[in-house]
């Protein structure tokens, strides 16, 4: 058994494909340690399902294109493993395990990804199997537990400031305007919606919130009348997660989280009901995930080394583990990398600490000379016809060598 399989799980983001990069390239490598190399097809689903196929097969070119493209390459998946270790689904991917004959499983993805690796690494380990399983750590939200930071989180950053001052610029063409609504993903944790603090003067927003802070609508309803009053329009960035009484049902995933939307419209409704302030709404939306334009070179190549070291540790015998950022020095930024066991990273959620914000609707500088180093560098993007270049697999199903 020295074959290896990848699984991306979870929402995609621009540098997701970057660590599958570093690891396939870090494998190809080792070719006395690794044999075949394996893609999961929609995540998880693809080992219990024994739906894998093999990279080497896939075009060159296509590999290299996986540095500058957005989704999730291998097809992704928000299923949830039983925490029952002993339900059938189990017994499903032991048997792929062994048919396949698979030694190394690397799952990328965050919170929730995390659990299901650390329960397949729980599993092979009570079964007595010699398979390695690790974790590669991947969220925009940057809410993982034990680390600086976490691979997607300052390209997503990068794109919400850009994208926030571009608005901003567009929005006070006029002497008087309209409340701009800009709606950020985040769940529980703002750290995304928190990069608009990073919007340059001309054109920072007015107010920022959180869902660390318990939003209340009046008190929304007051910041945005004194700055209407003051400027003759307001530009406001929320967090999707904010929770308030909106009058509907969400329905939720596999994971039990609510599949959210609507915040922002539904406080451009109070704004107009309660004040008569006309609202312009912009979310966001999937943008802040997948776009290959506007990565940030130190979270790709992060990524890429990521993916590399994940690889490398695998097979001198690590599992159960997953790659961490540690900063180490501040000015400039430095950062190296740990491994911590998967069981304190699995389900933790790490919010924006206290220091980090200024009052209610604004960061502090601690927060900004956090983020900064984290979004700089460009990179180059390949176009054809004027059309950016993106990875196609084939996927070429691989028959099973038992």
């Amino acid at each position: 058994m020295k074959n290896m399989v990848y699984i991306q799980s979870g929402g995609p983001t621009s540098v997701i494909n970057s660590s599958l990069y570093g690891a396939y390239k870090e494998a190809v490598r080792l070719p006395e340690e690794i044999d075949h190399i394996y893609g999961s097809i929609n995540g998880i689903e693809g080992l219990v399902d024994g739906k894998l196929f093999d990279l080497r097969e896939e075009d060159p070119e296509d590999i290299e294109l996986l540095i500058q493209t957005p989704g999730a390459a291998l097809g992704t998946t928000r299923r949830k493993l039983p925490k029952d270790i002993n339900d059938p689904v189990y017994e499903q991917i032991l048997e792929n395990i062994q048919r396949f004959e698979i030694k190394y499983i690397f799952v990328n993805g965050g919170n929730d990804s995390m659990d299901t690796c650390n329960k397949i690494s729980i599993l092979c380990e009570k079964r007595g199997l010699d398979v390695r399983v690790f974790g590669v750590p991947k969220t925009i939200d940057n809410d993982l537990a034990c680390t600086d930071h976490t691979l997607g989180y300052a390209s997503a950053a990068k794109v919400v400031i850009n994208s926030i001052y571009a608005i901003s610029k567009d929005a006070l063409c006029y002497k008087k305007g309209k409340v701009h609504i800009i709606e950020v993903m985040g769940r529980n944790a703002g750290w995304l919606t928190a990069a608009a603090d990073l919007v340059p003067d001309d054109g920072r927003p007015d107010l920022i919130y959180l869902p660390e802070n318990k939003f209340d609508p009046e008190q929304f309803l007051k910041d945005v009348k004194e700055v209407n009053d003051k400027k003759g329009l307001a530009i406001v960035v929320i967090s999707e997660g904010l929770e308030f009484e909106r009058g509907q049902a969400h329905e939720v995933d596999s994971f039990g989280h609510a599949q959210l939307s609507g915040a922002g419209q539904a406080l451009a409704t109070l704004l107009q009901e309660r004040l008569g302030l006309n609202s312009r709404v912009v979310e966001l939306s999937l943008y802040q995930r997948a776009n290959p334009f506007l990565l940030s070179r130190n979270d790709r190549d992060e990524a890429i080394e990521v993916g590399e070291l994940a690889v490398r540790s695998a097979v001198r015998g690590e599992t159960g583990k997953m790659i961490v950022m540690k900063r180490v020095c501040k000015k400039p930024y430095v950062g190296r990398f740990e491994l911590v066991p998967l069981s304190e990273v699995a389900n933790a959620e790490r919010k924006i600490p206290a220091e980090f914000m200024q009052d209610k609707t604004r960061m502090s500088e601690a927060f900004r000379d956090y983020l900064r180093p984290l979004i700089e560098g460009q990179v180059s993007v390949k176009f054809r016809g004027g059309i950016v270049r993106l990875t196609n697999f084939k996927k070429v199903p691989v028959k099973p060598a038992k």
